[in-house]
C-alpha cells in the first residue's frame, strides 16, 4: 500500500480501547469471530455431559443421569449466558478483551474436565464432588469480574451496574467454592445449599439491575443488542443440535461394526438427521429478535428459559449415544427405554419451545396448543410401537416426525399466526 492510500479498518492493531457500552440499536450487529471461538468450548462441554448422560441411562441409573445432567447443564449454560450478554453490550475486541476471553475459555474447559466426577459422585452416593467444576468457575469469574471492573472504570453510564455485577459475581463464586471444598455428605443439606445458590444466580442479575435503575439509571440494564442476542442463542442451538448428528454417527457406527450395514442402520441415519433438521426448522421460525427489541424487559424469562431448551437438544444427542450402547448390547433398558431416551428430550424441547413463545408474546395461541398436542401424540405412538416389539429404527423414524408437525403447520397456516402475533406486538 502506498503512503498516500488511507488505512483500512481491518488493518488496525488490536490496541487497548475504552470499554463503553455499545449502541443497543446498532444495525447489522452480528456475532464476532471471538464469540464463535468461545462457543467451541461449549461443544466440548456438551459432548462430555452427553457422554455421561448416555452412559448412566444405558446402565439404568436414571437418578444419576438426570441430576448429574441437570447440574452440569446449568453450569455450562450459565457460563455461556454470562459471557454472551456481557459481550453483546461491551465487546471492544482489543487485546485485553481477547486475553480475558481466552481465560474464560480455559475455565469452561476445566468445568468440562470436572463433569465425570460430578456424575460419579452422585452415583456412588457419597459426598457431591464438583470441586473441579467450581475451580473452573473461579477461573471464569475472575476474568468476568475483571471485565466488569473495566466497564466500571471506563464507562460512567454503566458504572453503578458494573460494580454491582462485579461484587455479586465475587460473592456468589466464593460461596460455590466453599460448598464444593466442604464435600458435604448430607444429601438434604447439600441439595438445599445448591438450590439456594442457583436461586441466587438466577435472581441476582435482575435484582442488581433493578437496584441500579432505582438508584437513578434510566435504562433497562446493560446496552445489549436484541438482534445480536437472538443470533447468539440461535448459534448455540445449532451447536447443540450437532450433538444429535454426533450421536447418530456413533449409533450407526456401533451398529455397522457389529452386523454391517442394514435397514436398521439406514433408518437410524434417516431418523437422526431428520430429527436434527426438524428441530432446527422448528426453532428458527421463532422471531425472537423483533420482540426483544420492542420489549427488552422480557429478556429474563426468554434468556433463562433457553437453558431447558438447550438441555433437551443436548439430551437428544445423548439418546442416540444410548442407541449406540444398545447396538453393542451394553444397555439394561431395552428398546422402549432407548426410544424414551430420545423421545423425552424431544418432548422437553417441544414444551419449552411453545412456553418460550407464549412468554415472549404474552399470549397462548390455540393453534400452538394443537401443534404441541400433535407432537406429543406422535412421540407417544413411537414409544407404544417400541413397547410392542417394533424395531428401533422404525420407532426412531416416528420420533423424527414430531418436530415436522411445526414445520408443516407453519408452512401451511402457522405463518398467518406469526404475522398476527407480530402485528399485535407492533400496536
Amino acid at each position: 500500500m502506498s503512503a498516500t492510500e488511507p488505512a483500512v479498518d481491518y488493518a488496525r492493531p488490536h490496541g487497548l480501547r475504552r470499554m463503553f457500552g455499545r449502541d443497543p440499536h446498532q444495525a447489522h450487529r452480528s456475532a464476532t469471530p471471538l464469540e464463535l471461538l468461545f462457543d467451541l468450548t461449549l461443544v466440548v462441554s456438551f459432548a462430555q455431559a452427553g457422554d455421561q448422560l448416555a452412559h448412566y441411562v444405558a446402565e439404568g441409573h436414571l437418578g444419576t443421569a438426570v441430576w448429574g445432567f441437570a447440574f452440569v447443564l446449568l453450569s455450562v449454560c450459565w457460563a455461556w449466558i454470562n459471557f454472551t450478554w456481557f459481550a453483546s453490550a461491551f465487546d471492544t475486541d482489543d487485546w485485553l478483551q481477547r486475553i480475558l476471553t481466552m481465560v474464560q475459555m480455559i475455565g469452561v474447559i476445566v468445568v468440562a474436565l470436572g463433569i465425570p466426577a460430578v456424575f460419579a459422585s452422585i452415583d456412588s452416593g457419597g459426598a457431591f464432588n464438583f470441586v473441579t467444576v467450581a475451580v473452573g468457575y473461579v477461573v471464569m469469574r475472575t476474568s468476568l469480574v475483571l471485565m466488569w471492573l473495566r466497564v466500571a472504570r471506563q464507562d460512567p453510564a454503566n458504572r453503578r451496574l458494573a460494580l454491582r455485577y462485579a461484587a455479586y459475581n465475587t460473592i456468589i463464586q466464593a460461596a460455590w467454592l466453599i460448598v464444593a471444598l466442604l464435600r458435604i455428605d448430607s444429601v438434604p443439606l447439600v441439595c438445599t445449599l445448591i438450590v439456594g445458590l442457583w436461586a441466587a444466580e438466577f435472581l441476582g442479575h435482575p435484582y442488581a439491575t433493578r437496584k441500579a435503575r432505582d438508584a437513578g439509571d434510566n435504562w433497562q440494564g446493560t446496552p445489549w443488542n436484541a438482534r445480536h442476542i437472538a443470533e447468539r442463542y440461535g448459534l448455540l442451538v445449532i451447536i447443540t443440535l450437532g450433538e444429535g448428528i454426533l450421536g447418530t454417527i456413533t449409533a450407526v457406527a456401533a451398529l455397522t461394526d457389529r452386523v454391517g450395514w442394514s435397514s436398521e442402520a439406514i433408518l437410524i441415519v434417516i431418523a437422526g438427521t431428520g430429527l436434527t433438521f426438524g428441530m432446527w426448522w422448528t426453532y428458527f421460525i421463532f422471531p425472537s429478535d423483533v420482540v426483544l427489541a420492542r420489549h427488552r424487559e422480557r429478556k429474563w424469562a426468554w434468556g433463562y428459559g433457553h437453558i431447558v431448551l438447550f438441555g433437551g437438544l443436548a439430551a437428544v444427542g445423548a439418546g442416540f449415544h444410548v442407541a449406540a450402547y444398545a447396538a453393542e448390547g451394553e444397555t439394561e433398558i431395552g428398546t422402549t427405554g432407548v426410544v424414551l431416551s430420545i423421545a423425552i428430550p424431544v418432548l422437553v424441547f417441544t414444551l419449552t419451545y411453545f412456553v418460550l413463545w407464549s412468554i415472549l408474546f404474552r399470549a397462548v395461541d390455540r393453534f400452538h396448543v394443537a401443534l404441541a398436542a400433535a407432537m406429543v401424540f406422535i412421540l407417544v405412538i413411537a414409544v407404544a410401537l417400541a413397547a410392542h416389539g417394533i424395531p428401533l429404527g422404525w420407532c426412531l423414524v416416528v420420533v423424527m416426525l414430531s418436530p415436522f408437525v411445526v414445520a408443516v403447520g407453519y408452512e401451511t397456516a402457522g405463518y398467518r399466526h406469526v404475522e398476527a402475533d407480530m402485528r399485535r406486538e407492533a400496536e
